[in-house]
């Protein structure tokens, strides 16, 4: 029994396909061996260095959320991508706010 070449899962959201979930894997394998090779080589300096991690963070969350979960701005879509905002926004004020806390702390410690 073998499956068709478009074998499609339907979760509300949008059409999701095999071929969907093999290029996202294929990228975020991608993303995550050039990071360790970043780190392990030691190709860039350190402040060059946390830039390029950032940008490939962030590029494999995006990768991530469009392969994996398929959000998107569709009807059924929405009731998917507002708690993702909204997740996104708490964790950038928690994040925002440790780096200031732990700031201010360094600053006044001195």
């Amino acid at each position: 029994m073998s499956l068709p070449h478009e074998y499609t899962l339907n979760q509300g959201t949008s059409k999701k396909t095999i071929r969907s979930y093999v290029i996202g894997f294929v990228l975020s394998l991608l993303l995550t061996v050039t990071a360790f090779g970043l780190v392990e080589l030691h190709v860039l300096g350190s402040s060059q260095l946390y830039v390029i991690l950032g940008l490939l963070a962030i590029s494999q969350l995006i990768v991530q959320t469009v392969c994996f979960i398929r959000l998107n701005t569709s009807r059924d879509g929405l009731w998917n991508l507002l708690p993702f905002l909204f997740a996104l926004v708490i964790i950038t004020i928690l994040v925002g706010g440790s780096l200031w806390v732990m700031y201010n702390l360094n600053y006044n410690m001195m």
